[in-house]
């Protein structure tokens, strides 16, 4: 009753808590953050210096008594408390401007397929304690098929690729459930660090996160195009010690990850070979959806369709498919409420 009284002043949201990054959508506003799951603290007395974007220009280039932390690993949390804390900065970015007293939010948040019952925990109580007064979860490919606008309860098949910055969620989706399904600890960062390794093999140059993940966005392409795409390089000399810079292409590049997009590829076949054949007959006419940062790598689409024999669609604005998805739930909790995982704190679920 008291929380109805309020309800005008609450802002419900649903969240996509990344790898990579951190969305956040208010109903009836959209989405109102986007921004790196980064946070810079202070060692000295452990407050926050900065959350977000200022937080992630901050890697590499701190002085020792502050540490920049990516809170999630390969979709999981890794440290509670500095997750908590980046929550709530987010949600009290979006109140900052409202009412003194705020009463605490419903939020709907996404996670991975495969999370145990301890780290499914992990991320109720980092969202309660950030603020929150009660906390809806989602599995991600299920919230980016929603986004995408897929049919999930219709009894057909639907197949939906999410290839984030942590992990890749692969998923075919029918009657509102997940039918066959991989998981992967193989996405973004992954592609970042075969970018790093290659650097260091192929030229002797010791690259940073960042700079690695600036020549994926400028230049990776899984395509031979008609004229090659061409960056520098700039990093540490292995061998002096000192600044280098060179010419690479995108030939550089997709030698660089064409390992771990052929275990996504083989992870994708191996989805739809477990799937029964009549959702397969679905999936061959009407063919799969890409969400996710990966879904922008140039070429991928063409490469999947061509591995699996199937249309491939890169859905709109595949960077918010999933937090677009916890908005949608937001909107119609009572139609999509099957679709949502039991509570850690529902006795029904143990």
């Amino acid at each position: 009753m008291f929380r109805q009284l309020f309800k005008n002043f609450s802002k419900d949201m649903g969240i996509d808590l990344g790898t990579a990054n951190t969305l956040v959508y208010i109903k009836d506003q959209g989405i109102v953050i986007n921004e790196p799951s980064v946070v810079a603290i202070n060692n000295r007395n452990e407050k926050i210096v900065a959350v977000g974007e200022d937080a992630k220009i901050m890697l590499g280039k701190t002085p020792t008594h502050i540490s920049v932390i990516r809170p999630l690993v390969d979709g999981i949390i890794s440290d509670f408390e500095v997750t908590e804390k980046m929550i709530k900065h987010f949600i009290e970015k979006v109140h900052r401007e409202s009412y003194t007293f705020v009463p605490r939010p419903r939020v709907v948040i996404a996670i991975p397929l495969d999370v145990t019952e301890v780290e499914r925990k992990a991320v109720e109580d980092a969202v309660m304690g950030a603020g929150a007064s009660e906390v809806l979860l989602i599995e991600e490919p299920m919230a980016a098929a929603i986004g995408a606008g897929l049919p999930i309860q219709e009894a057909s098949g639907s197949m939906i690729v999410d290839i984030g910055g942590g992990t890749t969620e692969i998923a075919v989706i029918s009657l509102g459930g997940v039918v066959s399904w991989k998981s992967l600890k193989l996405a973004g960062d992954k592609l970042n660090e075969s970018i790093i390794q290659y650097a260091r093999d192929k030229f002797n140059i010791l690259l940073g996160e960042r700079s690695a993940e600036k020549i994926k966005i400028q230049i990776a392409s899984l395509s031979t195009g008609e004229k090659p795409l061409e960056t520098t390089m700039r990093g540490r000399d292995l061998l002096t010690g000192l600044p280098k810079e060179i010419k690479i292409t995108d030939a550089n590049v997709r030698e660089a990850i064409t390992k771990p997009i052929k275990l996504i590829v083989e992870n994708i076949k191996s989805t739809i070979e477990n799937t029964p054949p009549e959702l397969v007959a679905d999936l061959y006419e009407r063919g799969m959806v890409l969400t996710g940062g990966g879904a922008l790598l140039k070429g991928i689409d063409q490469l999947i369709s061509q591995e699996t024999k199937m249309p491939v669609h890169i859905t709109d604005e595949p960077l918010t498919a999933v937090v677009r998805g916890t908005g949608k739930v937001l909107d119609d909790i009572s139609g999509l409420k099957e679709i949502l995982l039991p509570s850690t704190k529902d006795s029904a679920y143990r």
